[in-house]
């Protein structure tokens, strides 16, 4: 038998609280709000479709799309953006820390088309940067009096957000998300399936490009309680959609088939309950008696569906490590695996449209960043300055994303407080590409320059561009400063620091070093459906050389200052995969005559915890302060949960 993982024991943890939750809004609601909900005019689609094709209630509240976006998409040439990307700005030495990588990632330029949405990511960083500087610049100015600080204030990533009893003379519901979501934030939507058939629709939205009149659907969550031109029988259909590419496959429940029914973090995209005949019992008023609902003659059985029209409702969409899982009145009911680019720190707006009328929408576990005048430690979280006088051991490279506020947090009050990284000898730095939301931006540029940790990166963050990430973590720890080693980490890792330096001085090996979880018999994934599928052009070989998991590997300083001189080069094979494209790289560079060290860690766990770990990935910022606050009591390396 299979033994639990800690994700499905979190997930499930998590599911328990949802029940209770639920349950709790669910009668707490029925009775303090059913006589006064949000406004039902506003929520009712005129163009209620029961067809296949969801495009129709778009176009009803948007403009025709552009007619030739691709050509849109070209009229500022690559090259101007990287003239505004990289042009001097009037920045102070202090703002000028947290650009320390960017200059030097300029030849990015050349390896734009070497990897999906690289072109994308350096023009919309291009937009995102001047508005930034902008934004700076006024503040230099003296632009800023009274009215614009509230307004700033104001501006700030909100922890939750909620809507009750609402007025708009609209026909459907939005509620704005400014910071976007991450792991662990939710959409609870409280209402009622009605009007003549009840179906509606929930849409997380991201930001329209200049042009584009439409903006990307991260996720689509279509409810057709009477079915549509493929099922007569209720049915819940989710997609995506963008100007680029369209609608793209539907993911049905209950599916067609139940081959289909793939799992997302451990769960059924379906509930396999959804469609099956309801076997619950139901009370005969004649006699008082409770009989079972398949054994009533003339009776049709009901098949389960989580929703029913004219019936109060409790839905939450929670965002997840691989994708978002919905739950209704505390049952889970599906899941939705993220797709390449539409990624949930993307989502700006919730829309909710259809027959439904509407109680409530809460958003909760928000990305929001920590007030740095209430903070009491802060001293002992900012960074070290650098020295040229003081030789650095160890860098560390943290991809982080741009709303990822509290996991940055939660590191720096962690494993960022060991010894070796408060005195200098060890460097750790995050690697943060910007946002399309200049919100989030403004927040993040505060944020850097506060701690004078974080390193901007020129582009937007998409995962199919981590390993411009790593390039530029072997860029700062050999030409920014000079480190032994360099490390790449996770911002939801947990470094056991002071073993990982032990380790390195055991091998006692500075040349040509790759330490980390290695793996030297893994093929590339063909399955369209993977998350992690690698076309025969990406790899046409049968097997990737050795490489090491993502969550922690460390390199010598002479393969992090080789990967740097081939980029510069344009000899360096960008792969979308970050941790098997160094070991891409360091196959490489052994073909050219390096010798090379593989030394496998076993005590780095790829997923979770366990004890003795060296590093532990999938730490949320409670589980991160857990283990550490366990390091100092028992000076060993126990998992959270443990006695």
């Amino acid at each position: 038998m299979k033994a639990e993982t800690p994700h499905l024991t979190r997930m499930k943890k998590w599911y328990g609280g949802a029940l209770v939750s639920s349950l709790f809004m669910l009668l707490l609601l029925r009775y303090g709000f059913m006589k006064n909900p949000v406004e039902e005019s506003y929520l009712m689609n005129p163009f209620s479709s029961n067809g296949t094709n969801p495009l129709e209630w778009v176009r009803f509240t948007a403009p025709p799309a552009l007619q030739n976006p691709g050509n849109a998409s070209q009229v500022i040439s690559i090259d101007a953006i990287a003239f505004s990307l990289f042009a001097q700005r009037n920045l102070s030495k202090g703002e000028q820390q947290s650009l320390l990588t960017w200059n030097l990632l300029k030849n990015l330029i050349n390896h734009s088309h070497a990897l999906p949405n690289g072109v994308e990511a350096i023009k919309e960083a291009g937009s995102a940067w001047n508005s930034l500087m902008d934004s700076i610049e006024e503040e230099k100015l003296g632009y800023v009096n009274d009215n614009s600080s509230r307004k700033a204030k104001e501006k700030q990533c909100p922890h939750f957000l909620n809507k009750m009893n609402a007025t708009e003379p609209e026909s459907h519901y939005k509620l704005r998300v400014p910071c976007g979501l991450t792991q662990g934030s939710s959409i609870t939507i409280i209402g009622i399936p009605n009007g003549l058939l009840g179906d509606f629709r929930i849409d997380l939205t991201g930001e329209a490009l200049p042009g584009e009149p439409d903006p990307p659907i991260i996720l689509h969550y279509n409810v057709r309680l009477h079915g549509d031109k493929i099922t007569e029988d209720p049915v819940i259909v989710q997609n995506t959609w963008t100007i680029a590419h369209d609608w793209g496959e539907e993911v049905r429940c209950p599916p067609p088939t139940p081959e289909e029914n793939e799992k997302v973090d451990e769960l059924e995209q379906c509930n396999k309950l959804v469609g099956k005949d309801d076997n619950r019992t139901i009370r005969v008023h004649s006699h008082g008696l409770r009989l079972p609902l398949l054994g009533l003659q003339g009776v049709k059985p009901r098949r389960y569906f989580p929703f029913k029209q004219g019936s109060l409702f409790v839905a939450t969409l929670r965002v997840g490590p691989e994708g978002v899982q919905m739950t209704v009145d505390g049952k889970h009911v599906t899941s939705f695996a993220y797709r390449e680019t539409l990624e949930p720190w993307l989502v700006s707006e919730v829309r909710i449209s259809g027959d439904v009328k509407l109680i409530s929408v809460l958003a909760s576990g928000l990305p929001t960043s920590e007030d740095s005048d209430h903070t009491v430690d802060l001293e002992a979280l900012k960074s070290v300055p650098l020295s040229l006088q003081r030789p650095v051991d160890l860098f560390i490279g943290v991809f982080s994303t741009a709303n990822n506020f509290k996991r940055r947090m939660a590191v720096r009050r962690t494993w960022m407080q060991y010894p070796e990284v408060r005195s200098g000898t060890v460097v750790v730095r995050f690697f943060v590409g910007l946002h399309k939301n200049h919100i989030v931006n403004d927040e993040l540029w505060n944020e850097a320059r506060t701690y004078g940790d974080i390193q901007l990166m020129p582009f937007v963050d998409y995962y199919s561009l981590i390993t411009w990430k790593t390039l530029a973590i072997c860029t700062f720890g050999t030409e920014v400063v000079s480190a032994k080693f360099v490390m790449k980490t996770d911002d939801d890792a947990f470094v056991r620091l002071d073993e990982v330096m032990a380790s390195l001085s055991r091998i006692n090996v500075t040349h040509g070093l790759l330490y980390g979880l290695i793996n030297s018999d893994s093929q590339p994934h063909r399955s369209t459906d993977s998350k992690w599928f690698i076309s025969p052009e990406e790899w046409s070989e049968e097997k990737y050389p050795p490489w090491a998991h993502g969550p922690g590997y460390v390199v010598s300083h002479d393969i992090a200052k080789a990967v740097y001189k081939r980029f510069n080069e344009v000899r360096l094979k960008m792969f979308k995969l970050e941790d098997v494209a160094m070991g891409i790289w360091i196959a490489d560079m052994q073909k050219d005559g390096l010798e090379v060290h593989y030394e496998k860690e076993e005590r780095i766990f790829n997923e979770g915890c366990k004890d003795g770990y060296v590093i532990a990935h999938y730490q949320g910022p409670r589980e991160m302060m857990c283990l550490w606050q366990k390091l100092q009591e028992t000076k060993r390396a126990r998992c959270c949960g443990d006695p």
